[in-house]
């Protein structure tokens, strides 16, 4: 017998095993996100009191302003995964505290243009070494034999996910 959960992809019923792999990732990957603190909206998991889609958001500005590339309200909602009317309000709020300035590129009037302000870069250096700190703390628990196997895990788990993108939407 076969059935399908939350539109995945079908798992034989009467494959046990499988159903407990299912069972026992869904329940580590929720047990990590709560205590890693994912599910606090103020403050991201290093201690810095802003939320942790405004703290990427910083790091990912930070990190193309570096490479030299210029970011768009759109590119930035492509690399957080977030939609069009949430990283608008993100990027208001980025606006409203100085860390960052919209400007509507010369080519495109209805895109917007995001760079960070001197402040806006500061904070997302420091949002950067505390989340560096935070996995350091995290990475140090790990027995050193296990740490590759562990990152190579997460490694294969984002593939799933990114591959698994959607499929909720069949």
């Amino acid at each position: 017998m076969l059935f399908r959960m939350a539109n995945a992809h079908e798992v034989d019923a009467t494959d046990a095993a499988g159903h407990r792999d299912v069972e026992d990732l869904r329940t580590h990957v929720q047990q990590f996100v709560r205590r890693f603190g994912l599910l606090v909206t103020r403050q991201t998991p290093c201690g810095f009191p802003v939320s942790p889609s405004y703290a990427h958001a910083l790091m990912v500005l930070a990190r193309r302003a570096a490479d030299g590339v210029a970011t768009l309200q759109s590119d930035l909602a492509g690399a957080l995964g977030i939609d069009k009317s949430n990283i608008a309000r993100l990027c208001e709020r980025m606006v409203a505290a100085g860390h960052a300035v919209q400007t509507v590129p010369a080519a495109d009037g209805r895109s917007r243009l995001m760079t960070l302000t001197p402040k806006g870069t500061r904070v997302a250096q420091r949002i950067e070494q505390g989340s560096r700190d935070r996995f350091l703390a995290v990475v140090t628990r790990i027995p050193a034999r296990k740490r590759r196997a562990v990152i190579a895990a997460l490694a294969d788990l984002n593939a799933a996910v990114a591959g698994s993108d959607g499929d909720d939407q069949q």
